[in-house]
């Protein structure tokens, strides 16, 4: 099919190359990979293959830069995160472009991505003079004691490549207005957009050092493998899955690293009898197909009470045939392809289980080889099962199925059946059961009688195997600092 990117207003901020200690750089044994996009499966771009030794030369860089940074003010830090979030909000639209181009999600979708994660530039701006410690009286009489809060060093941050911007400055975000210096590890899939955020970066005025950005493809376990046991990183903060999380942990106890990961998620979406059925189909839409369903607070197991059932379902399926799938850059898209074709080959294994087990298709459920290899319809499912694998496993994928209950007893058990627990989702009408179920969900982030919960402003994370630590907020700074006690006698 016809599918061509627009050209960028400014052609400078497509980068194939890395950014470490304020220069563009190759890899030392000059090799790259290939960037390609999803829609048409064409490489549009190389980036360096960086090793073991790149690697630890950016690590490097940050820890030269460290001293003279964290010893800036909160208000001096404040002043370059706001320079940074200006050129984001002035170059968003190059950025939406490079989102779609390599990404895949639709041009309107990226448009909401590129402003929503230059929002956390603007809130941590605002945070960074504010990072206060305490003063204590001990018990010891005539001491006296404070504490202070200070930045932790050189933090290694790990970024997916399902939102190429907004989990870039998310991290990165917090750790400048603690003080820190960072190494991102931009994904494979989706490094162009990270590199544009570095050169604004550059423009900004962010010293050398204090932002490097690597990217690697073949080499990401041992680049991972040094950023994780390199005795100069104090902090690793990685979004991805559980199974690549544990991992990485691991690596990580051998310097007792601090950490924050943000991993896997199976997030169970809830509606009652006594929902508004629009606006439960309205947070569903929002919930299970952002992104096309590659998000991981999507909605993935989806509880509708029996009395609702098929009303639900029937206003459900219609507002999905009105979407439209195509390359993200063409007229009237709504969603995009998925990441690569291994993607919607889970897709398809999990629409083929729920089939092989009873379940139906009310719409989609196909392969679209038509549009290109990493195609695949919004679906929805019906009569779906505890037995089957979307209940059990993340699909990430555009496959919302519909699993009907009779009791808030019954789903509540349901939906907290998971090693998993960072989002969730219920609707209902019920003051009481809106503080009863949001309270008993065994999840990070709940939503309530809505489907949309991100925000600069509230603090995103998990429990269980979903992982610890919270990003955004007033919390995320802390991710990113040590806290020291001082006690003075004056006897």
């Amino acid at each position: 099919m016809p599918h061509e990117a627009p050209k960028l207003a400014d052609p400078s901020l497509f980068k194939q190359q890395c950014y470490v200690n304020g220069n563009w750089v190759d890899a030392r044994s000059k090799k790259t990979f290939a960037v390609s996009d999803p829609a048409t499966s064409n490489q549009i771009a190389t980036c360096p293959e960086f090793g073991k030794e790149d690697t630890v030369t950016a690590i490097e860089a940050a820890a030269a830069a460290f001293p003279s940074f964290r010893k800036t003010t909160g208000r001096e830090r404040s002043r370059l995160l706001r320079k940074w979030y200006d050129l984001m909000i002035q170059n968003g639209e190059d950025i939406a472009k490079l989102i779609t181009w390599e990404n895949g999600k639709s041009l309107s979708d990226a448009r909401i991505e590129s402003t929503y994660s230059a929002g956390f530039f603007e809130w941590f701006s605002e945070e960074a003079p504010r990072i206060y410690g305490d003063t204590i009286i001990p018990s010891v009489p005539g001491n006296r004691a404070i504490t202070l809060k200070q930045p932790i060093g050189v933090c290694a941050l790990i970024a997916p490549w399902n939102f190429p911007a907004a989990m870039i400055t998310r991290k990165v975000g917090p750790a400048l207005a603690a003080g820190c210096t960072v190494v991102i590890k931009a994904p494979a899939e989706a490094p162009l957009t990270a590199l544009a955020l570095a050169e604004l970066a550059h423009r900004a005025g962010i010293p050398k050092g204090v932002v490097n950005v690597i990217t690697a493809l073949d080499n990401t376990i041992s680049v991972g493998e040094v950023l994780t046991e390199h005795p100069t990183v104090k902090k690793v903060s990685f979004t991805g899955s559980t199974r690549v999380g544990k991992i990485l942990m691991k690596q990580s106890a051998s310097t007792l690293k601090k950490l924050s990961f943000e991993l896997g998620g199976n997030a169970p979406f809830i509606v009652f009898n006594d929902a508004d059925v629009d606006l439960a189909v309205k947070g569903l839409i929002a919930s299970k197909f952002r992104g096309s369903g590659q998000t991981c607070v999507c909605a993935n197991r989806i509880f509708i009470q029996s009395d609702i059932y098929n009303e639900f379902t029937n206003k459900f399926v219609e507002a999905v045939k009105a979407f439209k799938l195509g390359a993200g850059f063409e007229e009237g898209v709504t969603h995009g392809p998925l990441i690569h074709e291994r993607a919607v080959d889970k897709v398809d294994e999990h629409v083929q289980d729920a089939i092989d087990k009873g379940g139906k298709v009310a719409v989609g459920g196909k392969r679209r080889p038509d549009l290109g290899s990493c195609f695949f319809d919004l679906t929805v499912m019906t009569g779906i099962t505890k037995e089957m694998k979307v209940t059990k496993e993340e699909t990430f994928g555009p496959l919302a199925g519909l699993f009907p209950f009779e009791t808030e007893e019954e789903v509540i058990k349901l939906a907290n059946n998971s090693e998993v627990g960072l989002a969730g989702y219920f609707f209902s009408k019920d003051v009481a059961r809106c503080w009863r179920v949001a309270e008993a969900l065994e999840v990070g982030m709940v939503g309530v009688n809505t489907g949309a919960i991100s925000d600069p402003a509230t603090p995103f994370g998990g429990v269980k195997e979903s992982g610890f630590g919270r990003e955004g907020s007033k919390y995320g700074v802390d991710e990113y600092v040590v806290i020291k006690t001082i006690t003075t006698s004056t006897a």
